[in-house]
């Protein structure tokens, strides 16, 4: 089981950046595969991006792709979601999660979730 916890979140305007965080508990962080998915008002749960236990495969959603980039730093618990060139579109509470069976873009394969954290990009 892991404890997951994202940090990172505010308000923007178009353009700008941010780097959310999501720190995990536990020594066993390394064996999870970890993503990042978002929910903006109205919609449903979308992903965004994952990555596999060592970091070496990720996955983007092709709205973000080319915009944000996962991380991760097994050493320190901790998954990242470096977010550039916001959109109004990007606008959404964003949560990290994990599984410990393969790299995913599918919601429903993630048995743990963080408490999300808001982004509000303005125009």
């Amino acid at each position: 089981q892991v404890q997951l916890v994202e940090s990172g979140g505010g308000s923007v305007q178009a353009g700008g950046s941010l780097r959310l965080s999501c720190a995990a508990s536990g020594r066993t962080f390394s064996s999870y595969y970890m993503g990042w998915f978002r929910q903006g008002p109205g919609k449903e749960r979308e992903f965004v991006a994952a990555i596999s236990r060592s970091g070496g495969t990720t996955y983007y959603a092709d709205s973000v792709k080319g915009r944000f980039t996962i991380s991760r730093d097994n050493a320190k618990n901790t998954v990242y979601l470096q977010m550039n060139s916001l959109k109004p579109e990007d606008t959404a509470i964003y949560y990290c999660a994990a599984n410990m069976r393969h790299t995913s873009v599918v919601v429903d394969h993630y048995d743990y979730w963080g408490q999300g954290t808001q982004v509000a990009v303005s125009s």
